[in-house]
């Protein structure tokens, strides 16, 4: 069997393999499956023949990391950041430990600026960490 026909081969199995996995990698290896035989195609050595399927295949991972990073989705900022929590009990005024009421719930929060606040005073939300709120008296 001649050799550009296995480098054939292997590329639409690798092509057909992408089909199921939908990575993209898979793709980027059938393709430099099918330039290895397009260079035993023209005669070339088998070590030229992997050289080439192999810079076609590096050339491609890298090129799909690339275009993965920047089409990734930034972190989208918590539907509760700006929403109004009611300042209930201090835990430590010095640390900025508090308990605050939101959805009719006692939540922790850290207050962060003024501290000179009283029971009851309305705070809003400026960020989430896990399930501590940030809250300020100041508007984000």
């Amino acid at each position: 069997m001649e050799t550009y026909l296995v480098w054939l081969a292997a590329g639409f199995v690798l092509v057909i393999a992408e089909l199921v996995t939908g990575t993209f990698f898979l793709l980027v290896l059938g393709i430099a499956a099918f330039a290895g035989s397009a260079a035993s195609w023209f005669g070339l050595g088998f070590w030229l023949e992997a050289l080439c399927s192999a810079v076609v295949a590096v050339a491609g991972v890298f090129w799909v990391r690339q275009q993965r990073k920047a089409m990734a989705q930034p972190d989208m900022a918590s539907l509760d950041v700006g929403q109004a929590v009611t300042l209930d009990a201090w835990v430590d005024r010095q640390q900025g430990a508090a308990r605050v009421k939101y959805r009719n719930t006692l939540w922790d929060a850290e207050v962060e600026g003024e501290r000179e606040l009283e029971r009851g005073q309305v705070l809003y939300i400026h960020a989430m960490d896990g399930n501590t709120l940030k809250v300020s008296k100041a508007k984000p």
